[in-house]
């Protein structure tokens, strides 16, 4: 971990408040593992019912994804908009079942649940936030899961902390669970580097990372879903996508630091003017 994060991580929180707040919730994860045991028991899953999903006479959540969603929030933030992918789950409940099974086998890897077929139910597909929150509140005590759902967000953070390359060359033909995985073995890592960070719990360290280190803000807003812009929002998302691997890339060459990579993110989020002269710049340099 370079120095200018092991020295903020030694006044972070200091006085406390989001350790009692990160620890109140570990404990409502254990009343989550008491009411869903699959984990020690898989058998327990063929119990999960279809109102524990979602409620279509009250049209309420169900309590499963009560806890998920709401009452584990401080593990890992999930944007959800609106009830129709609890419905889609509700539809596939064999499915769901199968996909919690694949979830607490323990002969799988954290890739492999990952990149089990969450997509064939619509909503958990795509960069599997949901899939891969639930994977880490049922995987919590192998201590190889963290709490951080956007692949983007880890990618930025492992860049910011660490000074040398972290990215292998075969990164970008990694699957999604693969990213997962290694960026997580590579955060954990990290943490275990700084004698400040080194005891932290990884619930705790990735709030560390969020309030210190903010990542750039995503294009695709809430409103501009509802003002009809979604197609505007995508290509500007993929635009960004494109420009982070050509940094990371970049830094894989070793031809910018961590330091030039988070300037270089910023300086493109900011400024949507010096987008195009940026990247044509940028691409030059990995050419050259």
């Amino acid at each position: 971990m370079k120095e200018d994060a092991a020295d903020r991580a030694k006044t972070f929180d200091a006085n406390g408040s989001i350790k009692r707040l990160v620890d109140e919730t570990l404990e409502r994860l254990q009343e989550f593992r008491r009411k869903y045991p699959f984990t020690e028991d898989p058998d327990q899953i063929e119990r999960l019912t279809a109102d524990d999903i979602f409620k279509t006479d009250t049209g309420e959540m169900g309590s499963f994804f009560r806890y998920i969603e709401h009452q584990l929030k401080q593990l890992g933030h999930l944007t959800i908009y609106g009830s129709k992918v609890y419905h889609n789950i509700r539809a596939q409940l064999e499915d769901f079942k199968e996909l919690l099974h694949i979830v607490v086998d323990k002969e799988k890897s954290i890739a492999e649940k990952v990149d089990a077929p969450w997509q064939e139910i619509k909503g958990l597909g795509g960069d599997s936030h949901i899939a891969k929150k639930i994977i880490f509140c049922f995987n919590y005590e192998t201590g190889r899961v963290a709490p951080i759902f956007k692949t983007e967000h880890m990618e930025y953070f492992l860049q910011t902390i660490n000074d040398a390359a972290v990215f292998p060359l075969r990164y970008e033909s990694m699957s999604l669970g693969e990213k997962y995985e290694y960026l997580t073995q590579k955060l954990i890592e990290a943490k275990q580097t700084s004698e400040v960070t080194k005891p932290w719990e990884i619930t705790y360290f990735s709030w560390f990372l969020y309030q210190t280190y903010p990542p750039p803000r995503m294009l695709t807003t809430p409103t501009q879903r509802k003002t009809g812009d979604d197609k505007t929002g995508l290509e500007q998302k993929q635009q960004y996508g494109a420009f982070i691997e050509l940094l990371n890339e970049l830094r894989r060459q070793e031809k910018i630091s961590a330091e030039q990579w988070r300037e270089y993110s910023n300086n493109w989020s900011k400024n949507p003017e010096a987008r195009q002269t940026l990247t044509e710049t940028l691409t030059k340099l990995k050419s050259g």
